[in-house]
């Protein structure tokens, strides 16, 4: 057996919280000032405590999350005083998820009141957008009113007062070592706010274990190291150290190096076995069980076969609490390699928050992190300008060292190096010209317009999933465009948990994506080869095995480089290419081989040539269909920041009985989903372009009928007339739609191997795509293969 290495890691959220600023070789504890683009003037511990005073805190000790707690902040007036009709904020950051405090419902959740020990009146009031600045829009003001503080006066703030009957303040869904509290004072009574220096802080920490995750990568080659992770996690996503358990790891065929179990202990929140390895071609699958048998969890599945390429999983997008997320940037990091056990993952602050400081400082990062054929790193950064600009993109370089074009200097005061800002995105590609890079475009809060501009030697591919929600149409747009570009999936994850990036309860809407990147050696060479010839595709979170090809019975001309863009590409002739590549054939038709491996059930397979399906794929047919009916509400608003769809209504199966239902994709838990009697479902919830409803178990042969109604239509008909094909009710907006369909009681299905022949169009380009829908309510796409006719 060869030595396998065991790598138990615990996050650096548990350390004690920090009053004072740290410095930039201390940060882990907290964010850094000094590395954080503010809108606020810096602060200078010493002199302006003595003048604008101070705060404390109580109680300090740690706190579960979303859990109800009640605080008391003091606030005590400096030298200066706090003049009539000044003014105390306490600012949050945007990311937050707690819910909004309240001033008007003493028996409601979140009751804030505040005093002064003086006597003097006060007014509060709060505001979730507009009383304070990014990264802390969130904020509680207290206003004084018909009189004025001294130096020594106590202004007491009570978070969650349960005097009168509220349950207390609700904290946000995401684990976090200190927690801020931060508070600025204007104590002149001008409008302008002075942060106060000492910043208090509480940890919130996860709660109990309510699932375990077992995972693994998806392709290696036969003797090709692999690691196996596993973690249990709360409620809501979070990693927790409160699980123990004396685990038995089941292979579904030998792996060399995994031990037989592992008695895993409290106080950890993840275990790694690296160095595994399988000699045969295979398909690997691990179950996970406990003391008494009971399968805690199994793994993704691992394919294992001869061939240039390994499956490294990524998440390249999020970002942390230096910008407009929460925890460190080395948290970050850690939580990608040992949290969710990614193969790679870049940070992706907002540049104009990002000054000289923090750049340098995620340089030596990501130098630290890289970690060639174990964990790779992508220095880079989110060129963050508006739409009406180009929008989101992201940036990638090959090595440290490289410049940063921001699209502006909006929250940084030095603008000492504002002549090199690259204000639009064509000036941005101009500008990145000569360097090693690449680039996705990206929606987010500014969504990308690639209309406006896009360069096909550096924008390689398109986030098409975010835990802002699914936008294929940032891909589809440019077919007509004759945009070459593959798929992309990330997180953009705010809540530092890149690679597991659970949306919470506000905010976002989807579940985080990933990236797997078909590369010949897990480096930054063996990435940037595949980014530039789009070798990968996207999932909505899960991680499966998905190769899709096309053979060409005359042969076809398979380009190095896009020839549309490239005027030094060459061509090689083929018969066979894969996801991505670019290929002129005279043939009129392709043939199309699909192999799928996945972790849940496979629901249908979409084969697509640009915008059209063309055929569908589903590993059962109708004599295999049973009484279980799948209802999916999906779709947006519009591209920009108000996408959100929200869905409330009902569905009746009137003349019948529902057995089971089971939620997909409902990932708030405080959003509503349930059974509300024997033959009704009732749900409240959003979508942001992804999709989310319920499985109905119904009872047998069922003859009823079907019967939806909402806030956006009903759909209504016979439990006869819904079969495998989609009964579907259009709701206007950006593609929302309810579905309907019949599936079957039970569907064993992970794996499926099929040929397809489609017949090509005769100009332009045949993007060649195919989409992979679980059971479980997750997503992938490949990379388009550009196929265009021409000898």
């Amino acid at each position: 057996m060869k030595h396998v290495f065991l790598r138990m890691q615990m996050m650096n959220d548990m350390s004690t919280p920090i009053s004072a600023p740290a410095p930039v070789n201390a940060i882990d504890g907290r964010v850094a000032e000094d590395l954080v683009g503010e809108a606020w003037p810096s602060a200078h511990p010493g002199e302006d405590a003595t003048l604008y005073g101070h705060v404390e805190l109580e109680p300090r000790d740690p706190v579960e999350v979303r859990s109800l707690q009640t605080f008391r902040l003091h606030y005590t007036v400096g030298r200066y005083g706090l003049d009539d009709t000044g003014a105390i904020k306490v600012a949050f950051r945007a990311m937050g998820d707690g819910d909004a405090l309240q001033t008007s419902d003493p028996t409601a959740p979140n009751y804030v009141t505040a005093s002064s020990s003086c006597g003097v009146p006060l007014k509060v009031e709060y505001r979730s957008r507009g009383l304070a600045p990014r990264p802390r829009w969130k904020a509680l003001t207290v206003i004084v009113g018909g009189g004025y503080l001294s130096e020594g006066d106590v202004i007491t703030i009570v978070f969650g007062d349960t005097s009168r009957g509220s349950p207390g303040m609700r904290m946000q869904t995401m684990a976090e070592a200190a927690f801020e509290f931060k508070v600025l004072a204007d104590v002149c009574a001008v409008g302008h706010f002075y942060p106060v220096p000492n910043t208090p802080t509480v940890d919130i920490v996860p709660g109990d274990p309510v699932q375990w995750k077992a995972v693994l990568p998806s392709l290696r080659r036969p003797g090709e190291p692999f690691r196996f992770g596993v973690k249990a996690e709360d409620k809501w996503g979070n990693p927790t150290d409160r699980a123990s358990a004396r685990l038995r790891f089941e292979p579904s065929r030998p792996v060399d190096g995994l031990p037989a179990g592992f008695a895993y202990p409290l106080g950890r929140k993840s275990v790694a076995f690296d160095g595994l390895s399988v000699a045969e071609p295979g398909v690997v699958r691990i179950r996970v069980l406990d003391e008494t048998e009971a399968v805690l969890a199994e793994s993704h599945p691992l394919v294992v076969r001869e061939g240039p390429f390994g499956g490294y999983w990524g998440d390249m997008h999020g970002q942390s609490g230096e910008s407009i997320g929460i925890t460190t940037a080395r948290q970050y990091f850690d939580f990608a390699r040992n949290k969710s056990f990614l193969d790679a993952t870049g940070h992706q602050a907002n540049d104009f928050q990002v000054n000289n400081a923090f750049w340098a400082y995620l340089q030596t990062l990501t130098a630290e992190y890289n970690e060639d054929g174990a964990f790779v790193t992508l220095p880079g950064y989110e060129w963050s300008g508006n739409t009406a600009v180009g929008g989101d993109r992201n940036v990638y370089y090959r090595t440290e060292g490289r410049p940063i074009f921001r699209s502006s200097h909006a929250l940084l005061p030095d603008r000492s190096d504002l002549h090199t800002d690259a204000g639009n995105a064509n000036l941005l590609f101009e500008r990145l010209a000569g360097e090693d890079c690449v680039a996705y475009a990206h929606v987010g809060g500014r969504y990308a317009d690639t209309a406006y501009a896009h360069d096909g030697r550096i924008e390689t591919a398109m986030e098409i999933h975010s835990a802002w929600g699914t936008f294929e149409w940032l891909l589809t747009d440019g077919f007509a465009l004759g945009h070459r570009c593959g798929v992309v999936c990330n997180s953009d994850g705010h809540k530092g948990r890149p690679g597991a990036s659970y949306p919470g309860a506000a905010t976002f809407g989807a579940y985080g994506g990933l990236t797997c990147f078909y590369a010949e050696e897990l480096t930054r060479d063996g990435l940037f080869e595949c980014l530039r010839k789009r070798h990968h595709f996207g999932t909505t979170g899960t991680r499966m095995h998905l190769d899709v090809r096309a053979s060409f019975e005359g042969g076809g001309d398979l380009f190095d480089r896009d020839p549309n863009v490239f005027d030094d590409a060459t061509a090689t002739r083929v018969d066979e290419v894969m996801m991505g590549d670019i290929v002129r054939t005279g043939d009129e038709r392709v043939t199309l081989r699909i192999e799928v491996v996945t972790q849940a059930p496979i629901e249908r397979i979409e084969v697509r040539n640009g915008l059209d399906v063309v055929r569908t794929l589903r590993p059962f047919d109708r004599s295999g269909l049973g009484d279980r009916i799948r209802v999916l509400w999906s779709g947006a608003e519009y591209r920009g920041r108000g996408r959100t769809t929200w869905w409330k209504g009902r569905v009746r199966f009137p003349g019948t009985r529902i057995r089971e239902m089971r939620k997909i994709n409902i990932w708030n838990h405080e959003r509503t989903v349930a059974q509300a009697s024997a033959d009704t479902v009732r749900f409240d919830t959003i979508t942001t372009g992804n999709f989310g409803g319920f499985d109905a178990w119904l009872d047998p042969n069922a003859t009823g009928r079907f019967d939806l109604a909402c806030n956006h239509g009903t759909l209504e008909m016979s439990l006869d007339d819904i079969g495998m094909d989609d009964a579907v009710m259009e709701a206007g907006g950006l593609e929302r739609r309810i579905r309907a369909f019949r599936l079957p009681d039970e569907n064993p299905r992970r794996e499926l191997n099929e040929a397809v022949e489609l017949d090509l169009e005769p100009s332009g380009d045949n993007p060649i795509w195919v989409s992979v829908f679980t059971e479980d309510g997750f997503q992938a796409w490949s990379s388009p293969i550009f196929v265009f006719r021409g000898t």
